[in-house]
């Protein structure tokens, strides 16, 4: 569904493949070097788009100037589906892609196009419904055999690969601390949206020349892509370095707020929430996740461990654009019509925040949440 557009060096990856192997009898001999490499990580045999035949491409000024299969690079498939979400096959397409189009050290940046759930996972040898990045139907558009990757197993196939300027999340309610917090050690930026994002995407026809820019690049993607949709989506840019520091604050500031709420857990009437997970038009509180981690600080911590918590936040939020509303696969008015959207509520990064766990689905989102590196560390 997404039409691209590109005016410089790009490589675009469509889909991958899912229990996998590499081959290292493939060539490595590298091309000469760029400023900075930008891989295209697409996820799209799903509802977004379908694409039988995988392969790695590379567009300069809007011309295919060479392409290669997945064979080609040297995978082989076991199964033959061609997941994108199979780590093994992730970390062989992103060495091979950035081995052949190397760039200066420290100048490559990776867009994710696909689906996303934010820090929600479960056993990926089950194929969930719900689970992080990347959702592969495999060869075959409707399979019930569906594959998913947690954020986690990103980090992990990130971290052996050479260090990203940024990561472009072009995939829904990637902007959450859990998952900053996850990828802070294997890029400098994450830009993304707390929210859900339209199926169209990001306007690649006016931001590539900015993927390839220096200085406060991810203002210029922001605000194209903000405008494109008549700012209907919250956007945001994190400086991944702070991120330490925002666990740290927010674990003082956690302490804080318990000891403020007393027995029992917050009430978050009011609070603003990017993800409503039940598929009807009647309204439950309990169904509600991904709550706008400074508006909950706003809402029940004491103010002054509000004020020292945002101060060490807004170090690490670089840049951001709220939306009093944005597009969702739920009715809006019955999804998200509890709450009122202000500059000063809306931080456009979210957080998991523990619920009564006989109401909705907090019974395993109160233990899948203890998975995380972000609850090891801030101890919700």
């Amino acid at each position: 569904m997404k039409k691209i557009v590109f005016s410089t060096v790009l490589i675009v990856l469509t889909v991958l493949m899912s229990a996998c192997s590499n081959d290292d009898s493939e060539d490595t001999t590298p091309v000469k070097e760029n400023s900075r490499t930008v891989l295209v990580y697409m996820a799209g045999r799903n509802n977004l788009s379908f694409t039988i035949q995988p392969w790695l491409a590379r567009i300069m000024n809007g011309v295919l100037t060479d392409s290669v299969s997945l064979s080609d690079m040297g995978i082989s498939c076991i199964d033959g589906e061609n997941r994108a979400s199979d780590p093994v096959v992730m970390e062989g397409v992103l060495r091979y892609a950035f081995n052949h189009y190397p760039a200066t050290e420290g100048n490559y940046g990776l867009v994710l196009w696909g689906h996303s759930d934010g820090w929600i996972f479960h056993d990926e040898v089950k194929r969930a419904k719900k689970r992080a990045y990347g959702f592969d139907e495999g060869n075959v558009p409707g399979n019930s055999s569906v594959s998913w990757m947690n954020i986690s197993t990103l980090a992990e196939v990130l971290s052996d690969l050479p260090h990203l300027k940024f990561i472009m999340a072009d995939c829904c309610n990637f902007m959450c601390l859990e998952v900053l917090y996850d990828l802070r050690h294997v890029c400098d930026y994450i830009i993304g949206s707390p929210a859900e994002i339209p199926g169209g995407g990001a306007p690649y026809d006016l931001i590539v020349s900015d993927l390839f820019a220096d200085g406060p690049f991810y203002a210029s993607i922001i605000d194209k892509y903000y405008q494109s949709l008549d700012g209907f989506l919250p956007l945001t840019a994190v400086k991944t370095s702070e991120m330490d520091h925002v666990a740290q604050a927010t674990r003082q500031a956690m302490q804080a707020t318990r000891a403020s709420i007393g027995e029992g857990y917050a009430d978050m009437t009011g609070v603003i929430h990017y993800y409503y997970t039940k598929l009807s038009i009647d309204f439950l509180r309990e169904y509600c996740l991904c709550y706008d981690a400074g508006d909950f600080f706003l809402s029940h911590a004491p103010q002054d461990v509000y004020r020292q918590w945002k101060q060490v936040l807004d170090k690490a939020v670089v840049y951001r654009r709220i939306a009093t509303e944005w597009e969702t696969n739920k009715i809006w008015d019955f999804s998200f019509s509890d709450f009122t959207v202000t500059e000063e509520k809306m931080h456009c990064v979210s957080m998991f925040v523990e619920q009564d766990p006989t109401k909705g689905n907090y019974a395993k989102y109160n233990e899948d949440i203890k998975q995380t590196a972000w609850w090891k560390m801030v101890g919700l």
